[in-house]
């Protein structure tokens, strides 16, 4: 699930796909070291990608590299405005969201990945902002006939068999399904003869160190979309964190939360990555595959770097969202 969902937040977060990759691998490594909670997944996240956006997008004039080095600077200021923060023991701030506040936003959550979600399932890509719109863009897609029923069958299959081996903790449903779809596309050639998307050859190689320069016009409009991204991805984080630490595990101090984050991102920076935070829809796939300990973390990013080094092709047959891979 990383590298499909890395792909798509890079891109629409404005830099080329591979580099949501590299945000991916890097992040997970320093949070696992220097991150209090147990659980957390970091990534690119969805949240903060139309915060990136709109300062890489005018900025860059369509130059893919300097479009991740403004990224990536954004990065860096953010690490660096949480690691203040957390040193500065700003953290008592989140103190102060109740428990309605963090449940509304756990749903709130929930409904935000359903919805971006069934499009896929469907075949088709909407571009409606909020929740009722988007629910009448699906509606007016399927009416118009713009479904795959194929990528649907897909979808509505690799739902039914994690629904049913979800209670079967020693079985890894989520990870049967993944191998048992890419069998299906693969195997049937359905990319080709009916459409269905498919993630495609990753390309080989990991993430290497860059120092982002940008230049002295980029530097205002890169630390007020810094300072944003950081203030967004911190209030994610923690109110993430601390759902999940009320649930399966001890108390997770918030100005610790701010140095694992700030790091996860000042590492992001120098690593051709751009703004990360708590990931949404990888957390929960996490917890429910059995997740104790960022060790899962650990694993993940492992298992992204060893596909790009030695088995990019692996998961070309993989269904994915309809994108630009690059």
């Amino acid at each position: 699930m990383l590298v499909p969902v890395g792909i798509a937040y890079a891109v629409a977060s404005g830099v080329l796909g591979i580099y949501g990759l590299d945000a991916t691998i890097v992040p997970l490594l320093a949070y696992a070291v220097f991150g209090p909670s147990r659980i957390l997944i970091m990534g690119p996240d969805s949240s903060l990608a139309a915060v990136i956006l709109a300062v890489v997008l005018p900025l860059s004039g369509g130059d893919p590299l300097h479009a991740i080095t403004l990224a990536s600077m954004m990065a860096v200021v953010s690490g660096t405005v949480c690691i203040l923060a957390g040193l500065t023991r700003l953290g008592f701030v989140i103190e102060l969201l109740s428990k309605p506040i963090r449940y509304g936003y756990m749903n709130g959550i929930a409904l935000t990945v359903l919805l971006s979600q069934l499009p896929k399932m469907f075949g088709f890509s909407v571009d409606g902002g909020g929740p009722l719109r988007k629910v009448f863009a699906i509606t007016e897609g399927v009416c118009q006939g713009k479904a795959n029923w194929t990528a649907f069958a897909i979808g509505a299959g690799t739902l039914a068999v994690i629904l049913l081996l979800k209670r079967r903790k020693r079985v890894p449903g989520i990870l049967i399904t993944v191998v048992g779809a890419t069998v299906v596309v693969g195997g049937l050639d359905l990319a080709t003869r009916v459409g269905v998307p498919v993630i495609g050859a990753l390309p080989q190689g990991l993430p290497s160190f860059a120092i982002p320069w940008i230049t002295y016009d980029e530097i205002v409009p890169v630390l007020v979309g810094g300072c944003a991204v950081a203030l967004v991805s911190f209030a994610d984080t923690s109110v993430f964190s601390r759902t999940y630490a009320a649930r399966t595990g001890p108390y997770v101090n918030p100005n610790q939360e701010m140095v694992g984050l700030g790091v996860a991102n000042f590492a992001a920076g120098f690593f051709q990555g751009f703004p990360i935070s708590s990931s949404s829809s990888r957390t929960p796939v996490a917890e429910v595959g059995g997740a104790k300990s960022q060790v899962t973390g650990i694993v993940g990013a492992m298992g992204v770097a060893l596909l790009l080094l030695v088995a990019p092709q692996l998961l070309q047959y993989l269904p994915a969202a309809h994108w630009r891979r690059w």
